[in-house]
């Protein structure tokens, strides 16, 4: 695969993620306890392979600059900047909501998890958003 394609692929990867998400909160909310378990573990896979296939087209290309003006410019800078400071925060919540569920500390994670699943949600659409406006806008 070429370097050109990483981002298409990081969009649907966020797109993956996106659907898995929302997936494993319908499971959860219908006490499906183990296909909840499997559909966030796709979705915490997902995650983690947007985050190589992100990492390596940046390695290799460096930033890729926003080049439309105006009022849009301020739009993309907004949402790229919440994109990337919740992306660097949901992460680590991530792991550890994973890590809470996995070792049976279920109330420790159902807390953490209302915090985690929409700041999740909102880097994976906003991970989109961000592909569209760079590269289809």
């Amino acid at each position: 695969m070429e370097i050109r394609y990483l981002p298409a692929l990081n969009a649907a990867l966020n797109t993956t993620a996106t659907l898995l998400l929302l997936w494993g909160f319908v499971l959860i909310r219908r006490r499906n306890f183990d296909a909840h378990k499997k559909v966030m573990l796709a979705a915490f896979a997902t995650s983690i392979l947007f985050l190589v296939s992100y990492l390596i087209y940046h390695f290799n290309v460096g930033s890729v600059k926003f080049q439309k003006t105006g009022a849009i410019r301020t739009v993309y800078f907004s949402i790229l900047l919440t994109h990337t400071v919740l992306a660097a925060a949901v992460a680590p919540m991530a792991a550890i909501t994973l890590y809470r569920a996995w070792t049976n500390q279920l109330q420790r994670h159902r807390k953490l998890a209302r915090i985690t699943l929409p700041i999740w949600l909102y880097v994976s659409v906003t991970g989109v958003v961000v592909y569209w406006m760079l590269y289809q806008l």
